[in-house]
């Protein structure tokens, strides 16, 4: 397998770049618009955006490109090595001024994930991956929990799914605890500090692509809710939920979900 240093050196500088784009925002004065209904978008995520493609790009030109803030195209699709990125994950905590946010960079080649890097600018904290090469955090390799009981296991939980109620099944099952930001979230259980997180509302490939190679390096699992592995790179970008754990507790995760499920039809 090649290694993919340069790669590697290059989404971190990018990342550095972005969350300082981010910090000049942050805590000030600044635009924020509506994509959709409950989708914030702030000029940082643009501006960040910005920085990350021309600074990536600009070092892998022949290479493919899918962001939150980049109308998407469908020549990606035809080229075996896209970064998927996201600029700002955790807007709402951004905007909030909670520091539970980060920079998204993801290289997938052939549907999978192959160089990692999450930066949350706050906390200075940098996570990054290579496929075979393990999981980082500011240049020690960090692991995911040894927990093996789900009752006892710390589960991060989505602040506005917990709002709709969505955890409420689950709250007697393990510990819940609030968290912003899906990315940030899995780089947390890729660190060991948690024992995972799952959610069953749709996210796009952005969100989610770089923390699945941060928790899979850390010695975790990601799949769908079904169990399933996960391809990136598809025509339709949103997939239907996931689970980031360790690997002793993900068969738990799946058969709860499934007990839910069937207790709700």
């Amino acid at each position: 397998m090649p290694t993919m240093e340069h790669e590697l050196e290059v989404a971190r500088g990018a990342a550095k770049a972005a969350g300082q784009v981010l910090m000049r925002y942050y805590g000030s004065n600044y635009r924020v618009a509506e994509k959709s209904a409950d989708n914030p978008v702030t000029v940082a995520d643009l501006e960040s955006n910005e920085v990350l493609k021309s600074t990536i790009l600009g070092a892998f030109p022949d290479d493919g490109w899918l962001s939150e803030e980049t109308v998407d195209s469908a020549e990606r699709l035809k080229q075996k090595r896209v970064w998927i990125i996201d600029p700002l994950d955790g807007t709402k905590e951004f905007i909030g001024e909670i520091p539970e946010f980060c920079v998204c960079i993801a290289l997938v080649e052939d549907g999978t994930p192959r160089v990692a890097v999450e930066y949350n600018p706050v906390r200075d904290e940098l996570f990054w991956a290579s496929k075979g090469g393990g999981t980082m955090l500011n240049g020690t390799a960090v692991h995911v929990s040894n927990q093996n009981d789900l009752r006892h296991a710390s589960v991060l939980a989505s602040r506005s799914e917990e709002a709709r109620g969505e955890w409420e099944p689950f709250q007697s099952l393990m510990k819940v605890e609030l968290q912003g930001s899906v990315a940030y979230k899995f780089a947390l259980v890729a660190a060991g500090r948690h024992d995972s997180t799952f959610t069953l509302t749709p996210k796009n490939e952005w969100d989610v692509c770089a923390g699945a190679l941060l928790v899979a390096e850390a010695g975790g699992m990601v799949t769908d809710p079904d169990g399933r592995a996960i391809r990136f790179n598809n025509r339709d970008t949103l997939l239907p939920g996931l689970i980031a754990s360790n690997q002793v507790l993900h068969r738990s995760i799946l058969n709860t979900i499934r007990v839910v499920r069937a207790s709700m039809e």
